[in-house]
């Protein structure tokens, strides 16, 4: 029979199994049991469902009896269409005494209990092993998977690397005692006569905690440092091993690992790994995949599943603004598992597959596509997930089918996130299981053929102009993602290029023209501080005034430029900025020491900038109905300042400076630009952006020099009517006290704006999701060394679960790597110079003398570096609990309830940024209405705003208030005029005009 005949048979195949289990019923969806019962609901309402699977993931954490009366109140206590057992439950939560309320948690510690029973095989190595000896009596195989997808520390992923040995052990003392199935008395003790009795399955990221995308070398080899002794234990036992596949990011890093895992034992068969056919690109990769073998003559094996990640992959996605990788329809992902299942069979010599799903169309396909094309029984099997549609499983097992279950085991807490994409899954709107055992859909609609779609490839490359929509849909523009090989080598290929280009002469720029000064100053490399970044020319107090004077001249031109075209010539300079991104990125690797994801972020923001700033200058420059009628006209006009000095900050030497720079300029300002003297040489490269844009000679003035000299010049001057300013609140300080004074032949009050940086807290409650906490706060505290006016220099923690939050937090960043940040490997990089090495060093040793040191990083002899150090029981009064550091030291702090951190958080001169990591309803909705700052992070780092998305900005003594990247954003850069027009003349009016 032809493969394209095979469509009749199919339907055959999935009716006849359908009519085998109609009278049985999953165990999941079985209303007798509180977890059918409850399901039910959760298919019935999405509300609850939501409501639901948040209180589950949150209830391991519940660990006393008054946390979870707190959380059955906040999320059940205020509905009315929920199951019976929940209102109840939460409405008499808390009343009910000691007694009372002990029982209603044991009550629902044993459901919670019950539903992860349902997945997960057991709790312990003796629990799962004593299982697997039914589950093999009943005839099905197995593989066992290790809960624990998070680990934050090299020491959590040392506890996965013990854990699979102790599990190997156990396998190896229980497996010599099970017989094999069906496979004669030739079998050599495998299964079906072909398959090892031991099988297990691994997750990469549970074996290295410092999985890098921009480092796939450096992340192999620590994987493989763990994963290596594992597989050679596997391999002694005569077992199989197979690698899944997890979130897209590592997906090429998995296939890497297999091949390379796969040539260093050649002649050992049993190793597999799992491909997801919810992925656009897994018609490539399989072939690709399928090629290599034959190429290099060894065998594979592959678990083909349809993938368990999609939530998150549409979200990662859509928040990096990136491709979206996975098909988005389910009959797409069904359609791509049938031709990936057919082109598995195709290649039987080649791969032996393992068929993961409950679908039964899905099924009954590759059932009858073996046959059609001949393929022998021992090159296949098909895989169930423990737990789930378990008369599907007997019915394969009935027919003769070799069936594996798919058995987790592990602690319920590092296990709630596979128990809760479980639940996900049968309740979710497309999911077969649901339709069939729940709903009992009619079998005709549930195994019609999915439609086919073309085989699609989801790129991901370099961020790409077509990404950039016209007119007002603006959207950020991606950061690369550095999971794919093309973006790690435009990176390195830009670090050479900008290698070889160090020590260039960088001149002044003044009406267009390049001024080469005999004074110099000197950009260093903050890693390598013999390595010199540029020499720059340094402006005095003359070349200073002639930029002001320059900038005034071709102001009344540049003010008197269409909006359009001065929106126009920011999206020149954004597209070019997009033309040398990698570049632009590489040269703040040197100058600054960001790491390369950082590095790419900053030019991200800066072309942000560019985009929305012209978008936001059109609408601004039309002219605003304030509120016309019948005989009189009522507008509002904005036009340009005048002369705009920026002072900008070396920390994101082009984003920040590309924002205040290009807000100025488009509102109709001419500009001095006045970058950091620690970071001139990307300031430069952002002048001659403007300039290859075409902007008129005059209108964007580069001087460089030194602050007292240039800035105070550019404070003091009476034709500068507008300063931006992004530093710290001294000098922030200084610039605003000055600026107020009225000098000889000042026209205009001087207009300031001033971001001036912040003290950051984040909470930590006593139910926060500490898998998720723990790194944002790393993040958040020690990205590009903690020298982001955003960064984390506090966290505050619930008493409850301070000792458990420290113990991880300090495990995690004993793992951290410290050196050049051109190194992708390394997470922490120096401090831009010595004078800030001191300042930090300074802090660091008056620490000591008030709080506990409970970790100091080692750090390399050369460059300026300082120890990423953590302080313990800080006081609220302590000094490195109140003044910014801007370097990477974090103060822990200490909480007794949530109302006391939120005063804590709000106990500073600052007001910038801050963040929670809670799942309390409450206690949520309690920081955004009590957290003073100006950006404010719910589970989530507190790093990283996006133009447009969180306009930043804060106030008290972080700033002014003006939110950069926002809508108002713009207004402090105008004059506003008002004008009113009475269009009455001698009793008659013109028509409205709509």
């Amino acid at each position: 029979m032809e493969k394209s005949d095979i469509e009749s048979m199919v339907i055959q195949r999935a009716e006849a199994m359908f009519s085998a289990i109609r009278e049985d019923r999953s165990s999941i969806f079985n209303k007798k049991h509180w977890i059918g019962k409850t399901l039910a609901w959760c298919m019935k309402n999405p509300e609850f469902k939501t409501r639901l699977f948040r209180f589950i993931d949150a209830f391991p954490t519940l660990s006393d009896r008054r946390s979870l009366v707190r959380h059955l109140r906040e999320y059940f206590a205020d509905r009315n269409d929920i199951p019976e057992f929940f209102s109840k439950g939460a409405k008499v939560a808390g009343y009910g005494g000691t007694v009372g309320n002990y029982l209603l948690q044991k009550a629902i510690a044993g459901n919670v209990r019950a539903v992860a029973q349902q997945f997960i095989i057991g709790e312990n190595r003796e629990e799962a092993l004593t299982r697997l000896n039914e589950l093999r009596k009943a005839g099905f195989g197995f593989t066992l998977d290790f809960l624990g997808e998070a680990v934050v520390s090299e020491t959590e992923a040392e506890a996965v690397f013990q854990g699979y040995l102790s599990l190997l052990e156990g396998l190896q003392t229980k497996a010599g005692k099970w017989q094999p199935f069906g496979g004669g008395s030739d079998a050599n003790g495998l299964d079906w006569g072909s398959s090892p009795k031991v099988n297990i399955s691994v997750k990469p990221s549970g074996f290295y905690s410092q999985i890098h995308p921009e480092d796939s070398e450096g992340s192999i080899e620590g994987i493989l440092n763990r994963l290596l002794p594992v597989y050679k234990k596997v391999m002694e036992l005569g077992g199989f091993m197979c690698i899944d596949m997890e979130s897209y990011a590592v997906k090429d890093l998995t296939f890497e690992l297999y091949r390379r895992l796969r040539l260093q034992y050649p002649d050992y068969p049993f190793l597999g790994m799992a491909v997801q056919s919810y992925l656009k690109d897994t018609d490539e990769d399989l072939s690709g995949l399928i090629k290599w073998a034959s190429d290099h003559k060894v065998g594979i094996a592959i678990r083909l599943v349809k993938g368990a990640y999609w939530d998150y992959e549409i979200a990662r996605a859509a928040r990096n603004n990136w491709p979206v990788p996975v098909y988005t329809a389910k009959e797409d992902s069904d359609a791509a598992y049938e031709r990936h299942a057919s082109f598995l069979l195709e290649n039987h010599p080649v791969c032996y597959s393992g068929f993961a799903s409950h679908n039964i169309r899905s099924l009954a396909f590759v059932s009858e596509m073996a046959k059609t094309l001949t393929v022998p029984a021992q090159r296949f099997e098909f895989q169930l997930l423990y737990g789930m549609a378990e008369p599907i499983a007997d019915e394969l097992l009935k027919e003769g089918q070799r069936v594996r279950l798919y058995s987790p085991y592990g602690e319920m807490v590092p296990g709630m996130a596979y128990l809760v994409r479980r639940l996900l899954e049968n309740t979710a709107n497309q999911s077969f299981l649901r339709h069939l055992f729940a709903e009992e859909a009619e079998i005709d609609d549930l195994i019609q053929k999915p439609e086919k779609p073309e085989p699609q490839h989801s790129g991901s490359g370099s961020p790409a102009p077509s990404q950039q929509r016209p007119g007002k849909d603006f959207r950020n523009y991606p950061v690369p993602d550095f999971s794919r090989v093309d973006n790690r080598e435009h990176m390195k290929t830009a670090l050479e290029t900008v290698r070889t280009s160090l020590g260039k002469d960088i001149p002044l720029v003044v009406n267009g023209q390049e001024i080469f000064m005999e004074t110099h100053d000197f950009s260093i490399d903050p890693a390598s501080p013999e390595r010199v970044i540029g020499r720059i020319s340094q402006a005095g107090i003359e070349e200073t005034n002639d930029a002001v004077a320059t900038a005034k001249k071709v102001f009344p031109q540049w003010q008197g430029t269409a909006v359009e075209e001065r929106a126009g010539l920011l999206r020149k300079a954004a597209a070019i900025a997009r033309e040398k991104f990698f570049e632009l990125a590489a040269w703040q690797v040197f100058e600054v020491g960001k790491p390369w994801e950082q590095a790419c972020a900053d030019v991200c923001e800066g072309i942000d900038f560019l985009e929305y700033y012209a978008r936001k200058a059109i609408e601004l420059g039309t002219p605003a109905d304030t509120g016309s009628f019948y005989g009189e006209t009522n507008q509002i006009l904005h036009a340009g300042k005048g002369v705009a000095a920026v002072i900008a900050p070396w920390n994101f030497p082009f984003a920040i400076s590309a924002g205040m720079v290009s807000a100025a300029l488009v509102a109709g300002n001419t500009v001095i630009y006045k970058p950091s003297e620690r970071s001139p040489v990307t300031g430069y490269l952002l002048s001659r952006i403007f300039q290859e844009a075409g902007l008129p000679p005059g209108v964007l003035n580069f001087v460089s020099g030194p602050p007292k000299v240039v800035g105070n010049s550019l404070v003091e001057h009476p034709d500068v009517c507008l300063i931006a300013f992004t530093g710290s609140l001294n000098v922030g300080l200084q610039i605003i006290e000055k600026a107020g004074i009225v000098r000889p032949g000042q026209e205009k009050i001087k207009k300031v704006v001033a971001e001036m940086g912040g003290k950051n807290a984040i909470i930590i409650d006593d139910d926060a999701d500490l898998d998720e906490a723990v790194p944002a706060v790393i993040q958040s505290a020690f990205g590009f060394q903690g020298q982001k006016c955003s960064a984390c220099s506090r966290v505050i923690v619930l008493a409850s679960v301070y000792a458990r939050f420290v113990d991880r937090l300090l495990g995690a960043v004993r793992s951290l790597r410290i050196g050049p940040a051109e190194d992708p490997g390394n997470t922490i990089g120096p401090v831009i110079d010595q004078r800030a090495r001191d300042t930090i060093l300074a802090f660091i040793e008056e620490g000591q003398r008030d709080a506990d040191v409970l970790f100091r990083s080692e750090v390399p002899d050369n460059g300026f570096y300082v120890p990423v150090t953590i302080f313990g029981d800080v006081q609220i009064h302590h000094r490195i609990a109140n003044e910014e550091i801007f370097g990477p030291v974090l103060a822990v702090m200490k909480a007794e309830n949530f109302e006391q951190a939120i005063d804590m958080a709000n106990a500073t001169r600052f007001a910038l940024t801050g963040g929670v990591f809670s799942r309390s309803p409450v206690h949520i909705a309690l920081a955004r209405k009590n957290f003073q700052v100006g950006n404010l992070y719910v589970n989530r780092g507190i790093t990283g705003a996006l133009v447009g998305r969180q306009p930043f900005g804060g106030f008290r003594m972080s700033g002014l208030g003006g939110k950069a990247g926002g809508e108002d954003y713009l207004l402090n850069f105008v004059e506003t005029r008002s004008i009113c027009e009475n269009t009455l003349r001698r009793g008659f009016a013109p028509e409205q005009q709509e």
